[in-house]
Order: structure tokens, then sequence, then C-alpha cells
């Protein structure tokens, strides 16, 4: 499997970073408008245009497929590759993006390889990439129920130590 995404890069991304790879973000508004509301520096733009052109959604862009890329690079590192899905999920629970919306970004990012690959996008490729965007959304959902968890046991902690240090006062 992991030899079917490398071998897409290499083939038909020689030399190239998949950076280059645009409209991903984009798409994804156009075809799951709710996701916009957990982007709270866009979420009022509703002229799709004017979303093309913001550099927060640019810059998130670049992470995806940076994160994208870091992962590939991790395909036979395991242990390296669960712990950087866990993490970004840990950190999308600080940014209150829920898991329900991490399966769309893979298929966004098939549907914008798929065209440039034609004929050599094979049930295989799409087969490979699909299990490594399963794995790597299951890992970061997770990741964000972990960091989930902890921030209600904290805020009970916070709770308790506040009422006992009011009942203190009284």
């Amino acid at each position: 499997m992991g030899a079917w995404i490398k071998w897409t890069l290499a083939v038909y991304f020689p030399g190239e970073r998949i950076l280059k790879l645009e409209g991903t973000g984009l798409r994804l508004f156009e075809t799951h408008p709710e996701c916009r509301d957990v982007f709270f520096l866009f979420r009022d733009i509703d002229d799709l245009q004017q979303l093309k052109m913001s550099k927060e959604l640019q810059s998130h862009g670049l992470r995806v497929m940076s994160f994208i890329e870091k992962s590939v690079a991790r395909l036979d590192q395991e242990d390296k590759l669960e712990q950087l899905a866990f993490n970004l999920g840990c950190s999308h629970c600080r940014y209150n993006a829920p898991p329900k919306y991490y399966p769309y970004i893979g298929a966004q990012f098939i549907a914008v390889v798929k065209p440039i690959l034609k004929e050599q996008w094979t049930a295989e490729v799409e087969h490979a990439w699909e299990c490594l965007f399963d794995y790597l959304t299951s890992t970061m959902k997770r990741g964000y129920q972990e960091a989930e968890q902890r921030n209600k046991i904290h805020s009970s902690t916070r709770k308790a130590a506040a009422a006992s240090t009011n009942r203190n006062v009284i």
C-alpha cells in the first residue's frame, strides 16, 4: 500500500512537492459548506472568490499538504506516523475542529490528484490513498478524543478547586 502512495508521488510529482496542488481547500467548502463554520477566520465569507484569496485559507491548505507529505515520508516509520497524526488530532481539539470533518480532506485530495493522473490512476492507487487517509483520520480522531477528555478532567479539577476555595472563604 505504501509503495503505491510513494509510487504516485515519485512518478507523477518527481522533484516537485505536492504542495503545488491547489484547489483542495476551496473545493472542500464548495462540496461541504458546513466545514466553513470550523474556520472562525473566514466563516462569514460567502463569496468563493474572496475566500479563494484568503491568506488564512491558503496557509491552511499548505499546512494540510505539508502534513500529507510528512505522512508519506513516515510510511515506513509507523510509530512516527502515528504520533504525527495523533498530535494533529490533539491540536484540532484546541481549535475546536471536530473529527466529523477529517474524512473530507482525503476525499478532496483524491478528487484533486485523480484527474492529474488520468488513466494512470488505478484502483490500487486509489485504495492505497484511501487506506492512508482512513488511518490518518482515525488516529487524529483518537488524538482529538484524548485531548478532549484531558480538557474535561482539567476543567472539572479547576471547578472543584474553585468551589473548595469559595467554601473556605465563607
